[in-house]
């Protein structure tokens, strides 16, 4: 599970923004959240709204990039199939609009939980070499607190438990500390939970091989299989049934069963409907995040579906009798059909918008307040306020208005 996470100095992002995925104390659908047995409670779902060009899409990329930094060293010693996408070099690119920023490393910081514990993990990265990271724990089962290591440049401590770990001492300055451990000691319980989560706890949608992600994402249980069914049978596509044949490494084929008036036949997915070729590039990876209780982290996702199919995959996660295990989505989007009270928690809608000097700025819309301080109320017209310009982020604008307080 994803509790927070925190990015400064990376692409459009110029002071440090927050993205926080830890449940407001706010009075509306209650019921809609994920409770874990230490009482902390938080989102299965949100949304990040803005202008084109506003730098929403940094904000995941940064995610990822931080995820990449991770898993690109195991991967690149990794003979799976599934590790070849992770394998690429993903640039660490810092704010371009300031001579200093381009001298300061990115900072990354991620809070993300396991079965057993909470992890903090902070990564600085200067033009791809590690200027400082750290790792902390907290025991869920006793509240107990501990680091366990910190770098500064070349200098490592490792404590705690991992005091008497032994480890090179010529690790390479471009690779996380976290790598190679990863690599080095991955019997290890902590560093193996740790690792896992980034493995396989969180999954970004098309930003590696989407064929070779199909294949991984249903290949994975009959669950899956059976969940995605399930939802085309509800939206009433006439597909009674799907199977995926290879045709050799690097090519897949997807065909479709239909019946009609009595007779069955199949096509290939190149045959369906481009609607029906999205949902096929969606649907498995909603239902493997659903039943696995991952994060699902997706760019764009309106553009990818119908406004009446997003609302049905967001009230999926939002259904705490559907998403037992704690799964959480997370994507950008312009469509505001879905903007709208019924649908999101004030704290579950989030917002992206350019300031004067090209800095982007990330605010919720439950932390918003307008000129006269005043905030947002639960029962207000989000999509209208939205179009009106009155959250700072106006749609058709790529800078933050300037009346607006957000923009400091």
């Amino acid at each position: 599970m994803l509790c927070q996470f925190t990015v400064k100095n990376y692409k459009s992002i110029r002071e440090e923004m927050t993205f926080d995925m830890q449940a407001a104390a706010i009075m509306e659908h209650k019921d809609r959240v994920i409770q874990t047995k230490d009482g902390e409670k938080f989102l299965p779902v949100s949304v990040i709204y803005g202008p084109n060009g506003g730098g929403k899409s940094n904000v995941l990329e940064a995610l990822h990039t931080l995820d990449a930094k991770i898993l690109r060293p195991l991967c690149a010693t990794c003979d799976k199939s599934e590790c070849e996408f992770k394998a690429r070099k993903i640039p660490v690119e810092p704010f371009a609009f300031s001579e200093e920023t381009r001298k300061e490393p990115t900072q990354f910081e991620v809070f993300f939980r396991t079965n057993v514990a909470e992890y903090r993990y902070i990564l600085y990265v200067r033009q791809d070499i590690v200027a400082y990271e750290s790792l902390d724990r907290i025991k869920l089962d006793t509240g107990r607190r501990s680091a366990l290591f910190v770098r500064n440049d070349n200098e490592v401590d490792l404590k705690g438990v991992f005091g008497k770990i032994k480890i090179s001492e010529e690790i390479s300055e471009n690779l996380p500390l976290l790598s190679y451990l990863g690599i080095t000691y991955k019997k290890n319980e902590i560093i193996s939970d740790v690792i896992q989560w980034f493995e396989d706890s969180i999954d970004f949608l098309n930003y590696g091989n989407p064929r070779q992600e199909l294949r991984t994402a249903i290949a994975k249980t009959d669950e899956v299989k059976k969940l995605v069914l399930d939802m085309i049978r509800e939206m009433d596509l006439d597909i009674e049934d799907f199977r995926i044949e290879e045709k050799d490494e690097n090519h897949i084929e997807v065909y479709t069963r239909h019946i009609v008036n009595g007779y069955s036949t199949e096509l290939t997915l190149s045959e369906e409907s481009s609607g029906t070729k999205k949902l096929f590039g969606l649907l498995p990876f909603i239902a493997k995040s659903l039943v696995a209780g991952t994060t699902l982290v997706i760019d764009e996702l309106d553009a990818k579906v119908h406004p009446v199919l997003l609302r049905y995959v967001v009230m999926l996660y939002n259904n705490m009798e559907i998403n037992k295990k704690g799964a959480q989505l997370i994507f950008t989007s312009h469509d505001l059909s879905t903007m709208n009270n019924d649908v999101f928690r004030r704290d579950e809608i989030w917002f992206v918008a350019k300031g004067k000097a090209q800095n982007s700025k990330l605010y919720s819309l439950v932390e918003f307040k307008n000129s006269k301080g005043e905030s947002v109320r639960m029962d207000a017209k989000y999509d209208k306020q939205y179009l009106e310009g009155k959250y700072g982020a106006d749609p058709y604008l790529k800078k933050i208005i300037d009346w607006s307080d957000v923009n400091a």
